[in-house]
């Protein structure tokens, strides 16, 4: 992923910052508790295509 992508890149939920996590290619919002998948090297940052995360993972 492009580092000056991720720096504009927000969640559309909240406006928050993300986090890039490179191993599971996902963009990581704390906030909401979500994380948007990277595919092909393209954000996917629809609310219903994220995945929410769960207490183990962080």
């Amino acid at each position: 992923m492009d580092t000056r992508l991720l720096d504009i890149l927000v969640c559309p939920i909240c406006k928050g910052p993300l986090e890039h996590d490179k191993k599971a290619l996902e963009l990581i919002c704390r906030a909401d508790r979500l994380a948007y998948p990277i595919r092909d090297g393209i954000p996917i940052m629809w609310a219903d295509q994220a995945r929410t995360l769960q207490d183990a993972v962080e």
